[in-house]
């Protein structure tokens, strides 16, 4: 049996840095390749602006301008946005020149429907079981058991900003049912 010089053998010293050389590579493949499948589960920052809100989004998530919805949507229009938690907001057009104060949450409060507005009915009418709520969002037709929740509207240099509501309900005169 033939024997190995001593000097041939690798010290434990470059065995310990092999080893830790292999570990470091193999962690540092598996956090890469984990970092986006964790990425995906961590919901992105809204952008906020002073009043703490979010950013209103289009249906395609592009971040909505006063000047922009204004030129395209006229007087006493009702549209989608993106809202907090994502949820379907509708804006209020009051002027050619002003986005309402508030926002509607489109979710109906029955079992959670979008509610579409009609504009020719000028109310909310829920598809799903007949639920009708005013231009305000308050429940006037059953079988929905309170008004659509409201949300803060604010436009900040040209910026539209959707914030948790937190007033007394305008429609009802009490605390909102949602916060």
């Amino acid at each position: 049996m033939t024997q190995i010089p001593s000097s041939d053998v690798p010290g434990m010293g470059r065995r310990q840095f092999m080893n830790l050389l292999t570990f470091g590579s193999v962690t540092g493949v598996a956090l890469g390749a984990l970092y986006p499948v964790a990425n995906y589960f961590i919901p992105p920052k809204a952008s906020a602006g002073s009043s703490g809100g979010i950013t209103a989004k289009d249906e395609l998530g592009n971040a909505i301008t006063a000047s922009g919805w204004l030129s395209s949507h006229p007087e006493g229009d009702r549209n989608l946005v993106q809202g907090l938690k994502g949820d379907p907001t509708y804006l209020v057009v009051e002027s050619s020149d002003t986005i309402g104060n508030y926002g509607i949450n489109a979710i109906c409060t029955h079992l959670g429907c979008v509610v579409p507005w009609n504009s020719s009915s000028n109310k909310f009418m829920c598809p799903c079981h007949g639920s009708q709520y005013d231009a305000t969002g308050k429940v006037v037709r059953g079988p929905a058991p309170l008004s659509l929740a409201l949300a803060n509207v604010n436009v900040e240099n040209d910026n539209v900003f959707i914030s948790q509501w937190s007033e007394t309900d305008f429609r009802t005169g009490d605390k909102p049912w949602w916060t």
